[in-house]
């Protein structure tokens, strides 16, 4: 009988510990590619061009990705869905600056919902540009739980720089 008490207050812990964890996450990736702000820019203000270099697009072959009207540009909608590790989502272009700053807010809504920002900023540099992936929203409870067991800065990270590489291969 001990030991299920034991277990019981283990488990409590964890949700507890889960429950006290940011509601909010963070991650962000920087890399340098020889190409212009312009080139890079086209490749991610068109949502038509994503399945080229996303990794979710990559990763999961049962993705299906549709767009709106408008594809490219501030007010450009893509959605998509999956059987796979890619869940289901909409994505909007909130600000597309060119060939400086583009914004995209993404609602995940399988296999849980988070709303994130994602802001993608090229910064030239002599005969190259730097490109930053920056992701911030919200941190739902199920991802904090995973975060307990889970570095999310370094899963999701390598997400950010896989689509980086694949950026820079395109680009180059």
């Amino acid at each position: 009988m001990p030991i299920v008490i034991i277990i019981a207050l283990m488990i409590i812990g964890i949700f507890v510990f889960a429950w006290t964890k940011p509601n909010t996450i963070s991650i962000q990736r920087v890399a340098d590619i020889k190409a212009t702000p312009e080139q890079i820019f086209e490749l991610i203000n068109n949502f038509r061009n994503w399945p080229a270099w996303s990794p979710q697009d990559k990763s999961d072959c049962t993705m299906k990705r549709t767009f709106g009207e408008t594809a490219s540009g501030q007010g450009a909608t893509s959605e998509w869905t999956s059987k796979g590790r890619a869940g289901t989502g909409r994505m909007e272009m909130i600000e597309s600056i060119a060939p400086v700053k583009i914004t995209v807010k993404v609602e995940l809504f399988k296999p849980f919902q988070a709303c994130n920002i994602n802001e993608f900023t090229l910064e030239p540099l002599d005969n190259m540009t730097r490109l930053t992936w920056a992701m911030r929203g919200t941190n739902p409870y199920l991802a904090k739980m995973m975060s307990i067991f889970v570095n999310m800065d370094r899963m999701m990270g390598k997400h950010f720089e896989a689509g980086l590489d694949s950026l820079k291969t395109l680009s180059e």
